[in-house]
């Protein structure tokens, strides 16, 4: 299995930009989808934006498009989440996953290896 590491959680100002990173090991990491989810106290954990192995291929939640951005560097077993114009509404704690086989997911069930997460907070 691949283990994941998030980073690059903090406190930002509501309109501001934070870049999430994921540092992956242990098996191939260019046979994994990557995923990005976040989990709002009293929430359930919510899709955020999803990328196939070789990153083609991209799917963001509808109210993150415009504004976030995932990425992936298979040769540094990394995967980033580009945050720009951040809402109060996206502070969560926001967890990286990675789901073996090629193809995107945007389903939790798809992801086996999940991060502990990292903490965003936006003040507004």
């Amino acid at each position: 299995q691949v283990q994941v590491v998030e980073s690059g959680g903090g406190l930002v100002q509501a309109g501001g930009s934070l870049t999430l990173s994921c540092a992956a090991s242990g098996r191939t990491f260019s046979n994994y989808a990557m995923g990005w989810f976040r989990q709002a106290p009293g929430k359930e954990r919510e899709f955020v934006a999803t990328i196939d192995w070789s990153g083609a291929t991209k799917f963001y939640a509808d109210f993150v498009k415009g504004r976030f951005t995932i990425s992936r560097d298979n040769k540094k077993n990394a995967v980033s989440l580009q945050m720009n114009s951040l809402k109060p509404e996206d502070a969560a704690v926001y967890y990286c996953a990675a789901a073996y086989g090629s193809s995107a997911s945007m389903a939790k069930h798809a992801y086996a290896n999940w991060g502990q997460g990292t903490q965003v907070t936006v003040s507004p």
